[in-house]
């Protein structure tokens, strides 16, 4: 095994350039002769726009240009396009336009956009231009969206409906309702959230005339996806537009979408022929990014009298923002709905989302997306049904987990799951818990006048988004494979290519594990490029956790083919035919016998073809590979919480928290469980902290900055105890997806810990944030 290969918990090679200060990120770049843009945003969420005047603006010191919604036509594509329930219109796909035109439809919407000299020059400019409106009554609740009196957002669109979506078999549902022992049901609503990424969105567009090109430096999670839209939007062709992502802070979906500033600089930068530079503020992020979350869901569970859930029905409605996002309308549905069965043996569900329009920020992925607030509804019903049946609610788990001998199995949910073993995790993480002393640590906290509870959240997610036919048949307008290309240079150094993009996950030093355990090459001489379309092969990029269960199977493939072509060329070197020779430890040798050749001579061979099979055998060692897999990939787990509650304050203070996830083959260790944490620290943050709170009437958000939007702290994130068990994809590298566990499964273990302390007090209802507030109100009986 070799020391920095698979499955070692090597220290992160791009961590060296963060930690010192030396990171590249887009807001660190500077180009000669730059101009700054500055972004003029409604402050109303919805009103009829009659007209803007630019003309005092224009006189104000470095203003350079103002544009707005005369200038261009221009609209932003939607991504997907969700399948309606039969009887019921198609997706309403309105157009968003780079600058409001006739309507304004959430604070935060761009009306017109300042070049200046400096970003001061800009906003300066920007107090004077002039708009006329008028307001019109905003719409903030998704269900307040469908009421026949709710003022329409779009004239075009009845009652605000998007679309009405449905998957699974009502009738069978229905069936086994009407039979049921026993039936539950909850109402939730899942907190909308601001992603808040520790580094904000920036842009650079940049024109060079000469060449008629240009070149856009972007926070973007998907660089060649970002060109093609950036060319679709401006009418431009991909081989004139190169798109740079440097270093990346942080992502979590929501810099996975195409924004309009991202082509406003692109076109501003040509019609001046200056680069244009801008980089949002934070307020301006809170009314800007793309938010997640905002469901509002009716659920119910139908047991038999031995404990087997026999079907699930959920209702939801989901609150899609303004305008649609790129793939806003997939999260609630292809990335939701299917996962509604979890890891549980139910025969049938039904679920059904009605997408609706509200005055507020788009929303989109944010980390999980989709799947968080499935496993939110799949799990507050098991534990709905543990309190109906009076069965512990682990053995509840246990009796309806799908078992290990039942995979590859077909949920009703439509997904092929592969591979798991959701008792081994639950056990594991009960024991790291020490859970049969439970009972005394309650005891003792009950002493010191504090309440205890503990919370179980079981989960399984779909993830590494793919494949391409899956996803185009569920409404996806695009590919979902990866690519890779493997440099082997003539020094015996390698550099890797690679579509996935990282901000933040690590990819620099897994690629480089993967292409040192396979080849030998030392660890220090594999650089790993990616974030660049003028320098890697077309890809997708990095959303739902799918870099190296994607990404990793092309690098594979592209290694396979170097070692491969090497075999071709120690044959003829060694004399050999290629069917005897065998590559390990950095050697090509004949089987069965002393000879060999180093792997560093076998380059040489390849850049100095003196003495080379020229005839059959190209020179050089570069191979590209595209990779499409079959499947998803399956992780599974459960986590558990536990938790002490002051009843005098309400304040919660969670004491232990514990991980057992299945992600499959674990590439290195440490990075997974780093990975876990941040997602776990997220998911506190929902169930604890965050939400996103906006005006009733106006849709003004009321809490639009780090003074009022709470977000966890460190000493809000508890020690944990991450432990792993493996159960191998069956598919690619036999890894599984390990970015949004965290966030998926600890809002369900938090709150479930919460209900458990206070049901003494007779609590047996919460959402999501519990704020030390809400929590003293149900302690009180306060409303």
């Amino acid at each position: 095994m070799l020391e920095k290969g698979i499955g070692q918990s090597v220290k992160r090679k791009e961590d060296f350039r963060f930690i010192t200060g030396r990171g590249n990120y887009t807001d660190d770049i500077s180009l000669p002769h730059q101009l700054y843009a500055y972004f003029l945003r409604s402050p109303i969420a919805h009103a009829k726009l009659n007209s803007v005047n630019i003309e005092e603006a224009l006189k104000c010191d470095g203003v350079k240009a103002i544009y707005f919604g005369k200038d261009t036509q221009a609209f932003l594509p939607c991504g997907w396009e969700t399948p309606t329930r039969n009887g019921t219109p198609p997706m309403a796909e309105p157009p968003w336009p780079l600058f409001a035109q006739d309507k304004i439809r959430f604070v935060g919407e761009i009306i017109a956009v300042v070049i200046a000299d400096t970003v001061n020059h800009a906003k300066d400019a920007s107090e004077l231009i002039q708009y006329d409106y008028e307001e019109l009554e905003a719409v903030v609740s998704p269900e307040k969206s469908l009421e026949i009196s709710s003022e329409l957002i779009w004239d075009n669109i009845p009652n605000n409906q998007c679309f009405d979506w449905e998957i699974g078999d009502k009738e069978m549902t229905d069936k086994a309702f009407n039979s049921a022992a026993f039936t539950a049901s909850i109402e939730l609503l899942n907190n909308r959230l601001v992603p808040n990424a520790m580094e904000p969105r920036s842009y650079i567009g940049s024109y060079d005339k000469g060449k008629d090109e240009y070149t856009l430096y972007t926070t973007t999670q998907l660089p060649h996806i970002i060109r093609m839209l950036v060319c679709g939007v401006l009418g431009l062709e991909e081989q004139k537009v190169r798109v740079i992502s440097p270093d990346v802070g942080g992502g979590f979906g929501s810099k996975a979408f195409h924004y309009a500033e991202e082509s406003i600089v692109t076109w501003a930068s040509q019609k001046l022929n200056k680069p244009i530079k801008w980089t949002a503020e934070r307020s301006e992020a809170f009314i800007s990014d793309r938010h997640g979350r905002d469901h509002i869901t009716n659920a119910e569970v139908a047991i038999d009298d031995s404990g087997n859930f026999m079907a699930m029905r959920v209702n939801t409605v989901a609150a899609l923002g303004g305008y649609l996002s790129g793939s806003g309308p997939a999260i609630p549905t292809f990335f939701y709905g299917p996962l509604i069965p979890g890891p549980y043996k139910t025969p049938t569900f039904y679920c059904n989302v009605r997408g609706v329009f509200t005055n507020t920020v788009p929303v989109d992925a944010y980390r999980g997306a989709g799947r968080p607030e499935a496993t939110y509804v799949t799990e507050r019903l098991v534990e709905a049904a543990a309190e109906v049946t009076g069965i512990n609610s682990i053995e509840l788990r246990k009796r309806n987990f799908i078992q290990p001998d039942q995979f590859p199995y077909n949920s009703p949910g439509t997904l092929t799951y592969d591979s798991g073993d959701y008792e081994a995790t639950l056990d594991s993480a009960l024991k790291s818990i020490n859970y049969d002393d439970f009972n005394k640590r309650k005891a003792e906290s009950k002493s010191n006048g504090k309440l205890r509870g503990l919370g179980i959240s079981c989960y399984i997610e779909a993830c590494g988004v793919a494949p391409s036919k899956l996803t185009l048949e569920a409404g996806g307008r695009g590919g979902y494979y990866e690519s890779s290309t493997v440099r082997i240079n003539p020094t015996g150094s390698v550099t890797v290519f690679t579509g996935s993009h990282s901000h933040g996950q690590g990819h620099e030093t897994v690629f480089a594990q993967i292409v040192h355990e396979k080849l030998g090459v030392a660890f220090e001489s594999i650089d790993v490029v990616h974030g660049d379309t003028g320098r890697v092969p077309f890809g997708v990029g990095t959303v739902g956790s799918r870099s190296l269960a994607v990404g990793g199977p092309a690098l594979m493939r592209s290694i396979d083919k170097i070692i491969e072509k090497g075999k071709k060329i120690a044959a003829h070197l060694l004399d050999s035919s290629v069917e005897e020779i065998v590559f390990k430890d950095g050697e090509f040798s004949v089987s069965e016998s002393n000879k060999f050749v180093a792997f560093a001579d076998v380059v040489g061979a390849a850049y100095v073809p003196g003495n080379y099979p020229i005839e059959t055998l190209e020179p050089g060692l570069e191979e590209t590979s595209f990779y499409d897999p079959p499947n998803l990939t399956y992780p599974a787990g459960a986590h558990i919480c536990e938790i002490e509650i002051d009843p005098e304050t309400g304040q919660i203070d969670i004491k232990n928290y514990c991980v057992s996830d299945d992600f499959g083959i674990v590439m290195n260790p440490m990075i997974v469980e780093g990975q876990v944490h941040g997602g776990v620290a997220q998911g506190i943050g929902q169930a604890l902290f965050e939400n996103c709170i906006y005006e009733e009437n106006t849709a003004q958000l009321i809490n639009g900055s780090f003074m009022d939007y709470t977000m966890p702290r460190a000493d809000n994130v508890p020690h944990m105890i991450v432990e792993t068990e493996v159960t191998p994809c069956a598919h690619g590298l036999g890894v599984k997806g390990c970015g949004e566990a965290g966030a998926i499964a600890a809002p369900p273990a938090v709150i479930h810990a919460i209900l458990d302390a206070l049901k003494e007090k007779g609590v047996t209802e919460f959402d999501m944030p519990a704020t030390p507030n809400k929590v003293w109100n149900a302690i009180n009986n306060k409303s």
